[in-house]
């Protein structure tokens, strides 16, 4: 969720003579390639992000490239960026969502090909639909992921999760994790709900009332969770700003992992995404939810949760109405 907030855009001018130098790590990653151009763009509210314009260059798929995206987080723990980068390319791997390619990651930069990306469109609108109603087809084999995994900047275990070298790219070779949850309401309480209702009590971002009403829903998720659901392939943080329109739109700052569907498309709706009708409309022509919009409160609390404990203010009462909201569907 590296865009969680609205902000203002950063500049867009050239950076100067001084950041140009501070980019030597491009070209130690790239292969010797030098940065002559580096544009600051409007970004998250997480990390900071650029855009570099190298000198002419192969990729590594035969393919040219001249301008990257790069994205630095001053202080981010070590497996941040590697992680990240393996949940684009856990992605990208179903072969069915677009995905940037990742051209290089490490403990301080993401380097991602430069994707051009324009207004939404009805028309790419229903194709993500039905993109996503592929990746959601796609069996996981467990819940959450084996590797290091981050909301934002907010770190998400998988029970049983041992560190893992290969990170969560691991998970497409079948491995199941120890300790797994029988089901997604158990897992999705434990280990998703009531961790980031903890961190919003210690940063004083939730009041009494609302903590326990978000309690009383992780009691009773299983009379709100809907039908069983196996562990599927989703996004994890699909807010609208993490589309890269275009003809064939792409998907960024993944939370990668073995989950629960609906959560990506309530966090679509709830964030406001454009041509939604259409966009669910193409997607329940390949994979139909029926009660989907009665159980997007249950799979919108997550994210509010995040905001709460990440930012305070109204997101501590907006959680504890979704929880109620959701606990009225029961």
């Amino acid at each position: 969720m590296n865009e969680s907030e609205p902000r203002q855009a950063p500049p867009s001018g050239p950076a100067g003579p001084e950041d140009l130098g501070a980019w030597g790590k491009i070209t130690e990653l790239l292969g010797g390639l030098v940065p002559h151009e580096v544009r600051r763009v409007a970004g998250g509210e997480i990390c900071e992000s650029y855009r570099l314009t190298l000198g002419a260059a192969t990729d590594q798929d035969g393919g040219p490239f001249r301008d990257v995206f790069a994205k630095t987080l001053a202080s981010a723990p070590p497996d941040f960026f590697p992680a990240e980068a393996a949940g684009l390319e856990l992605l990208r791997a179903t072969g069915t969502v677009a995905i940037p390619r990742v051209l290089a990651a490490d403990a301080e930069l993401l380097v991602l090909e430069w994707v051009p990306s324009g207004p939404p469109t009805p028309d790419a609108a229903e194709r993500l639909g039905r993109d996503l109603a592929a990746l959601h087809n796609t069996r996981a084999p467990h819940y959450g992921t084996a590797g290091p995994l981050y909301l934002g900047p907010v770190p998400l275990v998988t029970p049983g999760s041992p560190p893992d070298p290969e990170g969560p790219g691991d998970a497409a070779a079948g491995t199941r994790m120890p300790s797994e949850p029988a089901d997604w309401p158990a897992f999705h309480a434990e280990y998703r709900l009531l961790p980031l209702l903890r961190l919003a009590v210690d940063n004083d971002g939730i009041g009494a009332a609302d903590r326990a009403d978000v309690e009383r829903l992780c009691e009773r998720i299983d009379e709100v969770a809907g039908p069983p659901q196996p562990p599927t392939y989703i996004h994890g943080d699909l807010w609208v700003g993490n589309i890269l329109w275009s003809e064939h739109p792409h998907l960024i700052d993944p939370a990668a992992q073995g989950g629960h569907p609906e959560a990506d498309l309530a966090f679509l709706e709830m964030s406001g995404c454009p041509h939604f009708d259409r966009l669910i409309g193409a997607y329940e022509e390949v994979r139909p939810l029926p009660g989907r919009t009665r159980r997007a409160p249950l799979h919108q609390l997550h994210h509010v949760l995040i905001h709460a404990a990440l930012f305070g203010g109204a997101y501590g009462p907006e959680s504890g109405s979704v929880a109620r909201a959701a606990l009225a569907q029961g």
